[in-house]
């Protein structure tokens, strides 16, 4: 799918020929946030609930389940390259690691969290923290839809501005990234593209090396990283597990170990035990026979931050690197992992993690929450649309119901009773009740009649007051008319806050949480993981977020080659969301 060249102001351009960036060739520092100078089109944050988009990701999800077995390359990456790789030698014994995920939404937000990944160090207490040698991409690295398209636009363009070129007189960092269902929903073939396709690949500064949608790096002082790709959480395919197999032997029993994946199933095991079985499976099997011991394990999905502390491990959700920010009120205070009631035979010992840190925090979360009113309408003007025509349809099929009418008239109006049906079906669908042996499935039948027949209930309303006014005895088209041009905006701005009632409603009770938040597409309340494995084998993980994203940026011709092509023009700040966590490590000195 292409996308139209605009300027900043949405005004369109013409197109013309993109230049080709080379790694011998340096392309002319933008003077201005023109597409054409850029090379790609920054884009605004993605109204979630736009109905054709709801209609257009809904079928690639189901398409991707339904066929998804047909589509997944990663049984074809088995002839790919299948060699670890090696970052242990650094001249210090040390290295820094980023780690960003959910990243490729509005162009405000995603680029705020790179311009802050690009800079050589940030200040953050006092403390100085260098770039990562590594940047590790968790998933969703492009919404709602993976194309090269969309890639170039709200990915690769905003990097490649953050970080244009390497810096000089220092290793080059690399960029690993892991696909999230998002990259998934082509089957990868975008993915496969832009981050594995070439041994010489690179987006900006940051090269790119891995050869497939999963890696293993060896790093200093005895740690490794291993990221796995699991297709929506189903399964970890052979070829997967023998190249894992292959990068294990390497693994000593006193390493350690940073497990990256997709998402973060041990929180999403509280109402799905089986949603973690996969990953502890790969401990199982692949990693518990090295003897080296798990520490961390770090995923996105969840577009914020949370982190659960057990006394083996870390259990780290960091998914604020663009997209809509999602609140933590609704995380449950401790977690068993593997959950009890999975059906695994041999499952590992279960062990309880308790949540001591989260941003946004709880109170934040909760206030943001309340915005639903007023953002809903404006992000998604889409939806309230949608909602205004199905409110006014019904309006005039109960209005024709109690009313009698000319036969033209009858031919303009949809049938009572197929109104009523669409509406009770879209509100229980747009509930999500999940099957009926899960523990919490009647919640979301409830909650989702409910809002059916508040929707109804508002019609009935409308219906009562059309019926008092004198339109409704014009001369057909006439009522028609006014009812599109008068009655129809009206009834959906009070269509659209009966569903923001019902959305922060059904949220507090674990219902379409999500959606509550993805409406508002808020962009502030950003973090990323910067990372430090000290020569010693001490790993210490600064979690830090950004309270406010930019809006507003300038382009820095007269900067340098490495330099930022486009800088913010009002304060962009970082800080700490908790204390450092320090894990120790195989060489760290031990009471």
């Amino acid at each position: 799918m292409s996308y139209p060249l605009t300027n900043v102001q949405g005004v369109a351009i013409a197109p013309r020929q993109r230049p080709v960036e080379s790694e011998q060739t340096v392309p002319n520092r933008p003077r201005t946030l023109d597409p054409q100078e850029l090379g790609f089109t920054p884009k605004g944050p993605i109204g979630w609930l736009a109905p054709l988009l709801l209609l257009n990701t809904g079928l690639r999800a189901l398409l991707a389940i339904l066929f998804g077995a047909y589509l997944d390359k990663r049984e074809l990456q088995n002839a790919l390259d299948g060699e670890f790789f090696d970052h242990s030698a650094t001249a210090d014994g040390d290295i820094w690691l980023d780690y960003v995920a959910d990243l490729g939404d509005g162009f405000d937000a995603t680029y705020s969290v790179a311009y802050l990944l690009a800079q050589p160090e940030l200040t953050v207490d006092g403390d100085q923290l260098p770039r990562g040698r590594l940047l590790l991409m968790g998933g969703d690295q492009v919404y709602p839809l993976a194309s090269g398209d969309g890639y170039e636009n709200r990915m690769k363009g905003p990097y490649r501005a953050a970080l244009p070129e390497a810096p000089a007189g220092a290793p080059r960092p690399t960029l690993f990234a892991l696909p999230g269902n998002h990259d998934w929903y082509d089957g990868l073939t975008a993915f496969l593209r832009l981050f594995a396709r070439r041994k010489d690949g690179h987006i900006g500064g940051w090269r790119t090396e891995q050869r497939r949608s999963y890696f293993a790096v060896k790093l200093p002082a005895d740690w490794w990283l291993f990221a796995v790709d699991e297709q929506f959480g189903a399964y970890i395919d052979d070829p997967q597990l023998l190249y894992f197999e292959k990068a294990a032997r390497e693994v000593g029993p006193d390493d350690r170990i940073i497990l990256m994946t997709p998402s973060p199933t041990w929180v999403k095991a509280v109402d799905e035990p089986e949603a973690y079985d996969a990953v502890d499976y790969f401990i199982r099997t692949i990693l518990a026979p090295t003897q080296a011991h798990v520490r961390v394990l770090v995923s996105g999905d969840l577009h914020h931050y949370a982190r659960y502390t057990g006394d083996d491990r870390e259990l780290i959700t960091c998914g604020g690197g663009g997209a809509y920010t999602l609140g933590t009120q609704n995380l449950p205070g401790q977690i068993t992992v593997p959950p009890k009631e999975t059906l695994t035979r041999s499952k590992s010992r279960s062990r309880a993690y308790d949540l001591v840190a989260r941003f946004p925090d709880e109170p934040t979360s909760r206030r943001w929450g309340w915005g639903v009113f007023h953002r809903l309408p404006r992000r998604n003007a889409g939806f309230a649309t949608m909602l205004g025509i199905i409110q006014t349809l019904t309006m005039l099929a109960m209005a024709g119901a109690a009313s009698q009418g000319g036969n033209i008239q009858r031919l303009f109006s949809i049938p009572l009773v197929l109104m009523l049906v669409l509406i009770m079906a879209g509100t229980i669908l747009f509930a999500k009740p999940p099957e009926a042996a899960s523990a919490k499935h009647a919640r979301h039948w409830i909650l989702g009649v409910a809002h059916g027949l508040a929707q109804i209930g508002l019609a009935v309303g409308g219906t009562w007051v059309w019926l008092q006014l004198p339109f409704r005895d014009w001369h057909w088209p006439g009522p028609l008319v006014i009812a599109a041009v008068g009655y129809g905006p009206l009834i959906a701005i009070l269509s659209t806050q009966l569903c923001a009632l019902y959305l922060l409603i059904s949220g507090r009770f674990g219902v379409n949480l999500n959606e509550l938040f993805a409406g508002q597409s808020i962009e502030d309340g950003k973090s990323f993981l910067r990372m430090h494995i000290d020569a010693d084998g001490t790993l210490t993980i600064h979690a830090l977020g950004v309270d406010r994203v930019c809006h507003r940026w300038a382009a820095d011709p007269a900067g340098g080659p490495e330099a930022p092509w486009v800088r913010p023009e009002e304060p962009l700040a970082v800080r700490r969301i908790e204390e450092p966590i320090v894990v120790a490590g195989p060489r760290a000195v031990r009471p």
